[in-house]
């Protein structure tokens, strides 16, 4: 999945993972209904996790030089 595909998909996920907290939050659904859509959110939201731990996981690799040392984080305020 290329780059691109792979933050719509997440954003399409997120967005979905909304959908279905208002839906909840409503109260306009039965027990089963709910417990479907409790089941997808958790599905939904481990999803989400997943590629949030897969872009920290390269920002590290980035972040470390050729001998296993880290780069000096960026400080905004001092730059």
């Amino acid at each position: 999945m290329t780059r691109k595909a792979s933050v719509k998909h997440f954003e399409d996920k997120l967005s979905e993972l909304d959908s279905l907290v208002k839906e909840l939050e409503s109260n306009q659904l039965s027990l089963e209904d709910a417990l479907k859509a409790f089941e997808k959110g958790i599905k939904l939201s481990h999803d989400c996790q997943s590629v949030l731990t897969q872009a920290e996981q390269k920002v590290q690799i980035l972040l470390e030089d050729k001998n296993g040392e880290h780069l000096q984080t960026f400080d905004p305020e001092t730059n």
